[in-house]
């Protein structure tokens, strides 16, 4: 006979058991015991953990698999990580993140790959199809504790970039490029006759424009 909280937990739906801050990690691997282990961190980390053993079922849970009417069922509950093993019969990981990518709806969920071995041209080809981060095995609890701390910052750095857009154009002026161009340097003689032109309106319009000279003013000895 069930207990009252068995019933209780029955009709509860999965959705509001969990908390507001609760991460769902999709996790693929065809080893059921490298599923286990990392579950296993995932959940002492507080991720919600669905774990499938090939892409093809992992298609199938995100309805990427073309068919009307998938074999898992996708929950409709949303996916804030996706961490596949890259060796996998009939579909490696490192396909399955290329269909992930090309889809419109999955392309933004950050993708991890994992492998028991370090090559690094497999490493390469799978950072440049798009994925977050290659972890070698055996996957560590810290391992999975960056992967959360990566996953809850991604909404405060979308919000980061739009105050960054926000900033107010600033003027770098000990930059040469941005720095305005000097006035043009008047000679004495210049200077001295433009300011004649301004002096007072009733000093006599018929008396001569005094001009000045650049020369110094000789100097004459007393005698």
């Amino acid at each position: 006979m069930a207990t009252a909280g068995e019933v209780l937990r029955r009709n509860v739906p999965e959705s509001f058991e969990l908390s507001e801050k609760e991460l769902h990690v999709l996790a693929v691997d065809d080893s059921i015991i490298d599923r286990k282990v990392i579950e296993k961190l995932l959940k002492i980390s507080c991720c919600k953990v669905t774990a499938v053993e090939s892409g093809t079922r992992a298609l199938q849970y995100l309805g990427l698999d073309g068919e009307k009417k998938s074999s898992v069922g996708f929950d409709g509950m949303k996916v804030n990580l996706i961490i596949t093993d890259y060796s996998m019969p009939g579909m490696t990981g490192y396909e399955l993140l290329k269909k992930i990518k090309e889809s419109s709806a999955f392309r933004e969920v950050p993708v991890v790959i994992m492998s028991s071995e370090n090559i690094l041209t497999r490493i390469d080809r799978c950072l440049e199809e798009g994925a977050e981060e290659f972890i070698v095995k055996p996957v560590k609890l810290s391992d999975v504790n960056r992967l959360k701390n990566f996953m809850m910052g991604g909404e405060r750095k979308e919000k980061v970039v739009k105050k960054v857009q926000k900033r107010p154009l600033q003027i770098d002026y000990n930059n040469s490029s941005s720095a305005p161009s000097p006035l043009p340097q008047l000679s004495p003689s210049f200077a001295c006759n433009l300011a004649s032109l301004h002096s007072s309106p009733s000093s006599s319009s018929s008396s001569p424009i005094p001009r000045c000279s650049s020369k110094r003013p000789r100097l004459h000895s007393m005698d």
